[in-house]
């Protein structure tokens, strides 16, 4: 992942297809933990110095930006989208947790309702399409629970099925705590999917780079 312009750059001239804008990342930067200090604001000014330094470079590498919670409500999350999208980003990754957030692999998270989860992915999906000059050029929506922390793992499955359903293009069920839990998660949810694998963190990895 990256977490400014600079970084993006050397991602792109190692050769990587692709890079994420981290909001972790981006607080650290700033020196901040990783707790929804970072404001729509200082997120988006990211967001617009890093698709700007890829547009210059030779492959015009994509990026994915983190929205954190939107910022907000399902409108808030609609804005945020639209501003991403505008700012040159690839793709936009946006989780149910309750604002201020924190980092996925840490304790004392708490998520929205199941309800209000979904409401904000299908608003975010909304504006993907909405400002998109073509079906094909819509900004990808990545959605994110962590609900495996706070009510387990049939929740936060069953919260990933159902933002499939509401038009998520990539689910990410954040921190599953073995291989089973991963491989259920890929077993019962439909389409693309995004993994979180980091040392320490909790979920295991193997030698080979698999979640174990």
């Amino acid at each position: 992942f990256c977490y400014a312009a600079l970084p993006a750059r050397l991602i792109e001239e190692a050769g990587f297809p692709l890079t994420f804008v981290s909001g972790f990342g981006a607080a650290a930067a700033k020196g901040l933990p990783d707790t929804g200090l970072m404001s729509f604001g200082e997120m988006r000014d990211t967001m617009c110095s890093v698709a700007e330094a890829l547009e210059a470079t030779p492959r015009k590498i994509p990026c994915i930006g983190d929205g954190d919670t939107g910022y907000g409500n399902s409108v808030n999350a609609k804005r945020t989208v639209a501003a991403y999208a505008q700012a040159g980003m690839a793709g936009i990754m946006i989780e149910d947790q309750v604002a201020p957030k924190r980092c996925g692999h840490t304790r004392d998270k708490a998520v929205v309702s199941f309800e209000e989860a979904v409401s904000r992915v299908r608003a975010a999906v909304d504006s993907a399409r909405e400002h998109a000059a073509s079906p094909d050029s819509a900004i990808v929506i990545v959605a994110r629970t962590d609900a495996r922390a706070t009510h387990g793992m049939d929740e936060a499955v069953r919260r990933c099925v159902a933002f499939a359903e509401a038009g998520a293009d990539v689910t990410f069920l954040e921190a599953p705590r073995s291989r089973e839990e991963m491989k259920a998660y890929c077993d019962n949810v439909p389409g693309a999917k995004m993994a979180n694998l980091l040392e320490g963190g909790l979920t295991p990895v193997s030698a080979r780079g698999r979640c174990c």
